[in-house]
């Protein structure tokens, strides 16, 4: 039984709080919510897939379109949906990184929309492992 109850604890606590800063994130006038604002992709090989997805919602009362994503770097590439983002919706960006540059990484990804809390700015940040340190 106590096997069973910790991880429903767990779950309850976890599914609260997100629906509390969401609660809280609407309150406060933020239409296009997402998370976190720092996205930690931990570490990934050289020349891998380097593509990862963060999701947002849309929490206010009217769709919102996504206009555009820009990166802090060339290196840094999104993508996002061009259709609208009903209430109450999710939707994802997709930001790839170049893999190619070794080394730890820290850039920003602004998303500009017509919600009212735009821009959104995000934090997306990892390291890259040259391949010649794994063999």
């Amino acid at each position: 039984m106590r096997r069973l109850i910790i991880p429903v604890i767990t779950v309850l606590f976890f599914s609260c709080t997100q629906n509390n800063s969401e609660e809280k994130a609407k309150s406060s006038g933020q239409e296009l919510f997402f998370a976190e604002s720092t996205y930690n992709f931990g570490e990934m090989m050289e020349d891998g897939p380097g593509t990862f997805k963060i999701e947002f919602k849309n929490t206010g009362d009217q769709p919102i379109i996504i206009n555009r994503v820009r990166s802090s770097c060339g290196c840094t590439i999104p993508s996002w949906p061009k259709e609208p983002v009903e209430p109450e919706q999710t939707g994802e960006i997709a930001v790839k990184y170049n893999t190619a540059l070794t080394g730890s990484f820290r850039k920003s990804v602004y998303i500009y929309s017509t919600a009212e809390n735009s821009p959104v700015k995000l934090l997306v940040k990892g390291k890259v492992i040259p391949k010649d340190k794994t063999q």
